[in-house]
């Protein structure tokens, strides 16, 4: 089943999200097999619960896609439970990043090239590992929506001054996009 992502302006992107429990979710793989399939119909590498208005601590990563561009990510699909940020190290790096909750807006974000996690998978085994260059992005990326965090607000005053009619545009759904969104401006039965 596809979710409707959720747009830019929805409070549910700033909350952070709550960890979840095992016997909460006995479903989990379906809903994590559901949101694989939302983000595969969005064109995403990666998607977090609250993206689909879930405030919980969860999101999944398919970084296939970038396989070309580094090997370690052949393969790279996961899905990360109750993920904590343990340590973030490195020298920030920049790369143009994007968000399904903010379509056609992408702008050079600055994260550390390694990071050390502690998560669980959908079959609520515990990992704790360290990941590396693209991966560590993209995990990044995601970590950030669970905290309530967007790539906007890693963005220069002057970047995010420069944006702010996209940004206000897609909240109320004046975008182009070619799957499904809940927009938080749009007033229902118009």
């Amino acid at each position: 089943m596809k979710y409707p992502i959720v747009a830019y302006g929805d409070p549910v992107l700033r909350k952070k999200a709550t960890a979840i429990e095992p016997d909460e979710y006995p479903h989990i793989k379906e809903l994590v097999d559901n949101m694989f399939e939302t983000m595969y119909a969005a064109h995403g590498v990666g998607l977090a619960a609250p993206q689909v208005g879930m405030s919980m601590r969860l999101f999944v990563i398919d970084a296939t896609p970038f396989e070309d561009d580094d090997e370690g990510l052949k393969g790279f699909k996961k899905t990360f439970i109750n993920a904590t940020m343990l340590d973030e190290t490195g020298e920030e790096w920049a790369f143009n990043e994007g968000c399904l909750s903010i379509p056609d807006i992408r702008e050079d974000v600055y994260r550390c090239p390694v990071i050390r996690l502690s998560y669980y998978d959908e079959n609520w085994k515990h990992h704790e590992e360290t990941f590396k260059g693209m991966a560590a992005r993209v995990i990044q990326h995601e970590y950030d929506h669970i905290e309530g965090k967007l790539f906007t607000d890693k963005l220069s005053p002057l970047r995010k001054r420069l944006i702010e009619k996209k940004l206000n545009d897609i909240s109320k759904g004046i975008v182009d996009v070619d799957y499904k969104m809940k927009f938080p401006a749009v007033k229902k039965g118009r």
